[in-house]
């Protein structure tokens, strides 16, 4: 069947592929662990399906294995049913062909490993996989809905490296016809054309126009092209994925135009159905026309202007070496937002305080966002605030979508943080995100900077950001904490801000080994200790704080007198630290936030 595939590509006519068989298997057989699970759990399922697609015209059709790698499996418990899964993948297929008499080809579905690993590990698993599904009597082989260029070539190489089976080797793109690492179609088909494969194309992605550009790309180097997409994006209703409800005719009008554009094989991916190969089957039957020219439009880069692009207030203090002062405080454990507001009014008529930073949901105990919070404060009070972002909360998406907000409302000095981990606070048993951590966000930020996403896809315009980081001169582990730093520094950093400090021969230690002065412009933590309780919880139960034992002694001895030591000893810190560092924020005391002014008389 090999040889008459590859004839079938040369000669033609068209090849229907089948559609979302994943998508559909989740749907139609409950709990599973994965798709390729119900191969074992309800293979009756599994064959009805293939011969769905066989009846509406699909002449390929793809065994039930797309993440059925040991990678993958193991994320499900599945991986001592590696062999089985594989193996009855492509019985069941063979099965679906028997039943229906069609000369159909049977392709083993070959899926990304779906995390980080080694190129040489990943060839390992796809080797593994491809000998199975070979042995098994796959025809062909289906690489498909790659990310990642270079773990496609992996895949392919692998493969090829086990069997002479034809290859069709597809990447997922967006609507501009690029890849989530922002490699274009016409530069991943040269990659490809260099690899044994039959055929290249486009699957999954964002719909069948994405497709369609992504395959007008890529023609052209005589390697016959495939296009298989989704049906649309997808949703999520009550824990089901949802796909859009297309029109056949829609499938029809994508099949001449994928036709014309070069393609050999058309099909579809998740949330595709019998009725849409139907309509392809129909389209190609027909040697339908298209009733529309394809125009793509791309998208214009908006160029940032005027006051987008100004520099904010902190940033030009730091930049003349004035001398900053922020105050540090917790937005509200609940919606109203008038309390923070008059006390920043006042520490901003004081004359003393010329921003405030705010804490995100620190200590893992949910406030008000900080970035929401800040942007209320500047509307009101018409002071720069400096919100601290955590990683812990949010994706990368989510992350990108809070930026955006806060771009729009004004606020440009971000602090980026990892975050507390949510078991330390409210949230027992809960777990935080952390796609990225504090490195991560500031390289998200300076990409934005730069007009483009995390993933080096244009936005609508560049951000301008101040991008703050935070470093710890206290750090148990100095040597690893210098390293963060300087790959914060690298990742795009213009100022930082220390943790808490009670003794400046930390800071000392800490510039010592950075050549006598921070790379960037740097902002002290300080904090007027008001009682020996508070000294001891700082110390004992708050990571990378240390309060020098002296300190604890002399708050302990002083009584009732406490709060006077801890005032004059961060006045000593203050007046210390002016020619060290280029500025100051000052946590605000919690029942008594202006008292903080004390410190600077």
């Amino acid at each position: 069947m090999s040889d008459a595939f590859l004839t079938r590509l040369r000669e033609g006519p068209v090849i229907v592929a089948d559609g979302g068989m994943g998508a559909l298997i989740s749907s139609a057989v409950p709990r599973l662990r994965s798709p390729e699970e119900a191969n074992l759990r309800a293979p009756d399922a599994v064959v009805s399906l293939h011969v769905s697609f066989i009846n509406a015209g699909a002449e390929l059709i793809e065994t039930n294995t797309f993440g059925a790698n040991r990678r993958k499996l193991s994320g499900h418990f599945l991986d001592e049913e590696l062999e089985r899964i594989n193996s009855a993948g492509v019985k069941l297929a063979r099965d679906a062909r028997e039943v229906t008499g069609r000369d159909i080809f049977i392709a083993g579905s070959i899926g990304p490993i779906g995390e980080q690993a080694s190129s040489r590990v990943r060839r390992e698993l796809f080797a593994e996989q491809a000998t199975i599904l070979e042995g098994r009597g796959a025809d062909l082989f289906m690489v498909e809905t790659f990310y990642d260029l270079e773990e496609l070539a992996d895949a392919v190489e692998a493969v090829r490296g086990v069997s002479s089976l034809p290859i069709v080797a597809l990447l997922t793109f967006d609507e501009r016809a690029e890849t989530l690492a922002g490699v274009t179609a016409r530069e991943a088909a040269a990659r490809l054309a260099e690899l044994d494969v039959a055929a290249l194309g486009a699957n999954h992605g964002a719909g069948l126009l994405a497709a369609l550009a992504a395959i007008g790309e890529m023609g052209g180097d005589g390697k016959p092209l495939a296009a298989l997409p989704n049906i649309g994006l997808a949703s999520l209703a009550g824990g089901r994925v949802i796909y859009p409800h297309a029109n056949p005719d829609y499938f029809a009008e994508f099949a001449a135009h994928a036709r014309d554009l070069g393609a050999r094989i058309i099909g579809g991916c998740c949330g595709t159905t019998p009725a849409e190969i139907a309509a392809i089957r129909a389209a190609v039957a027909e040697e339908r026309r298209p009733s529309a020219p394809l125009v793509f439009g791309e998208r214009e880069l908006v160029v940032s202007l005027g006051a987008d692009e100004r520099e904010t207030e902190l940033a030009r203090a730091l930049r003349e070496r004035e001398w900053v002062v922020s105050a540090q405080l917790d937005p509200p454990l609940g919606a109203n937002v008038s309390g923070l507001i008059e006390v920043t009014q006042a520490l901003k008529d004081s004359g003393l305080v010329g921003f405030v930073d705010l804490n995100d949901n620190a200590g893992a105990r949910a406030g008000m966002s900080a970035v929401i919070a800040s942007a209320a404060i500047q509307r009101a009070c018409g002071i720069e605030a400096i919100p601290h972002l955590t990683t812990r909360d949010s994706t990368i998406m989510g992350l990108e979508s809070a930026l955006f907000g806060a771009h729009a409302e004004g606020v440009r000095n971000v602090l980026a943080v990892t975050g507390d981990p949510p078991e330390v606070g409210d949230y027992p048993g809960s777990r935080g995100v952390y796609e990225i951590d504090a490195i991560g966000l500031t390289e998200l930020m300076a990409r934005l900077n730069r007009g483009e996403d995390y993933n080096g896809r244009p936005i609508d315009a560049p951000t301008a950001f101040y991008i703050g980081v935070a470093v710890n001169p206290s750090a148990d582990d100095l040597e690893l904490e210098l390293d963060r730093f300087a790959q914060k520094v690298e990742a795009g950093a213009e100022f930082a801000m220390t943790q808490l400090v009670f003794d400046l021969e930390h800071l000392d230690r800490f510039l010592d080994r950075l050549g006598g002065r921070s790379p960037l412009p740097l902002l002290l933590g300080v904090c007027p200790l008001w009682s020996y309780r508070l000294a001891l919880r700082f110390h004992n139960e708050l990571p990378g704080i240390i309060v020098p034992q002296p300190l604890q002694d002399a708050l302990r001895d002083a009584g009732a007198d406490a709060a006077d030591v801890g005032m004059a000893h961060a006045k000593r810190l203050l007046a210390e630290a002016r020619d060290r560092v280029d500025g100051v924020y000052l946590v605000v005391p919690y029942r008594k936030p202006l008292r903080v002014l004390e410190l600077l008389d």
